[in-house]
C-alpha cells in the first residue's frame, strides 16, 4: 500500500514538472530577448516549494527572460520577511499566503498590498521521519517532539 502511495506520488510530481514545463515552452516567442528589452522584476518567495517547481523550471529555461522579463527570484523565509520585501520596494512580487497581506491590511495603511493569484490550493507541508516507521498512524506522534516548522512561519502552531 505504501509502494502505491509512493508511486502515485512520484508520478503526480513528474506530471505537475512536465505541465508546468510545456506550458512555459509554449509561451513566448521563438527568439531570445536582448538584455536591454528585459523589464527586472523581483520576486520574494516565502520558501523554496515543490508546488513551484515548474517555475523554477521556467526561469532555468530562459523561458521569462524569452518574455522580456529579466526575473530575479528571492527567498524571504518568512511571510513577514516577504511583505517587508515588498512593502519597502525591495520586491516587485510576494509569493507568500494572505494572511500578511490582511495583517497589514487591518493597520489601515495608505498603501496596502493586494493579493491577486491563488498559486496552490494546500499547504506544501509533509510529515518526514528519520527511521522508516511501517503502518504509521497519526497517534503515532503522540508524546513525541516535532519540528513544525520555520521561526516567523505561520505552520509553527500545526
Amino acid at each position: 500500500m505504501k509502494k502505491q502511495h509512493t508511486t502515485i506520488l512520484a508520478a503526480s510530481l513528474a506530471g505537475i514538472l512536465l505541465l508546468g514545463s510545456l506550458a512555459a515552452a509554449g509561451c513566448g516567442n521563438s527568439g531570445s530577448a536582448a538584455t536591454d528589452d528585459l523589464t527586472k522584476v523581483t520576486l520574494n518567495e516565502v520558501a523554496h516549494s515543490i508546488f513551484y517547481a515548474p517555475q523554477y523550471v521556467a526561469i532555468e529555461n530562459g523561458y521569462f527572460a524569452e518574455e522580456g522579463i529579466d526575473l530575479e527570484l528571492v527567498t524571504g523565509f518568512g511571510a513577514d520577511k516577504t511583505m517587508t520585501a515588498v512593502l519597502s520596494g525591495e520586491a516587485d512580487i510576494g509569493f507568500m499566503g494572505s494572511e500578511s497581506s490582511i495583517y497589514v491590511y487591518s493597520q489601515n495603511p495608505d498603501d496596502y498590498i493586494v493579493n491577486f493569484a491563488q498559486l496552490t490550493q494546500r499547504a506544501g507541508n509533509f510529515l518526514v521521519a528519520r527511521q522508516p516507521m511501517a503502518d504509521f498512524e497519526w497517534v503515532d506522534l503522540k508524546s513525541k517532539d516535532i519540528l513544525g516548522g520555520r521561526k516567523g512561519g505561520i505552520h509553527i502552531s500545526m
